[in-house]
């Protein structure tokens, strides 16, 4: 089971900020999931809101404001605390940071239309200028959106992200030719996974914070689960596979692995918003 970073490493830097990405790729993280919306000069940026309100020292919509103004501000409010001021990256500017990344979910925020247009160009050509064909996929709530990438490009992966039971996710996925299906983890079950695994599909939970719900995914089959903690929790994992490598094999069969691998803060937080 893949481990994605959310936003970076919600839980452990500033939420999609480069610190944020490169704690977490020290720690052996490959895999991240993050949130884009178009800047004032047309250039996707990382952030999850709309608005700068909540998450820098700033007020306004992010359309207000070129990526050169978002990145000069100080992004730690409301966020995990980090010793020093941290800006709104610019897409291009994480992609220039690392080579060696396995995947990316990125996830584009609803918007009005028109923006959103100009959102799905920039997106396509930075997939094709770059090959990320394999390396990263588009996700998103707004169908529309997700309609208009496939048309487009039909090498461009896609997913859908959804937190509701109806209209059925699984159906809209399938009708939309998605290759992704990200879903809140509370929604998932096993016979909903095992339908998606048959229609070709990556099954991605979020926001998972706790190893119980980790270890009942994992059961389900889920593909990859996105948490707040993908240090901690990539070191639980890591630790649980070399304890069943030392164990004998007949023992290992039956192991159950331990709860309290790594901090207590990670193991028992309610699970965020996407």
């Amino acid at each position: 089971m893949i481990v994605y970073g959310h936003r970076g490493a919600k839980g452990e830097a500033p939420e999609n900020t480069l610190p944020g990405f490169v704690h977490a790729y020290r720690h052996g993280i490959r895999h991240f999931e993050l949130d884009l919306v178009l800047s004032k000069d047309g250039k996707p940026v990382l952030v999850h809101d709309l608005s700068v309100d909540r998450t820098t020292d700033r007020k306004g919509s992010i359309s207000q404001y070129t990526a050169a103004e978002l990145g000069a501000m100080d992004a730690r409010r409301n966020t995990h605390s980090w010793p020093r001021p941290t800006g709104i990256p610019a897409l291009e500017d994480l992609l220039d940071q690392f080579d060696d990344l396995e995947h990316l979910q990125l996830e584009v925020k609803k918007d009005n239309r028109a923006r959103l247009n100009i959102l799905c160009n920039r997106l396509t050509e930075v997939i094709q200028r770059r090959s990320l064909y394999q390396t990263a996929a588009i996700t998103s709530s707004d169908t529309w959106f997700l309609k208009e990438i496939r048309r487009r490009n039909k090498n461009i992966r896609i997913g859908l992200v959804t937190e509701r039971k109806f209209p059925r996710p699984l159906s809209m996925a399938s009708r939309l030719e998605c290759e992704y299906l990200c879903i809140n983890w509370k929604l998932c079950s096993k016979e909903l996974v095992e339908q998606a695994h048959r229609r070709g599909m990556h099954v991605s939970t979020w926001t998972v914070n706790r190893i119980h719900d980790m270890l009942q995914l994992e059961k389900m089959g889920v593909d990859s689960i996105i948490t707040d903690y993908p240090t901690s929790t990539r070191m639980f994992f890591d630790n649980r596979a070399k304890a069943l490598l030392s164990l004998p094999a007949r023992e290992a069969l039956n192991v159950e692995p331990e709860m309290n691998v790594g901090s207590d803060e990670s193991l028992h937080l309610t699970p965020g918003s996407h």
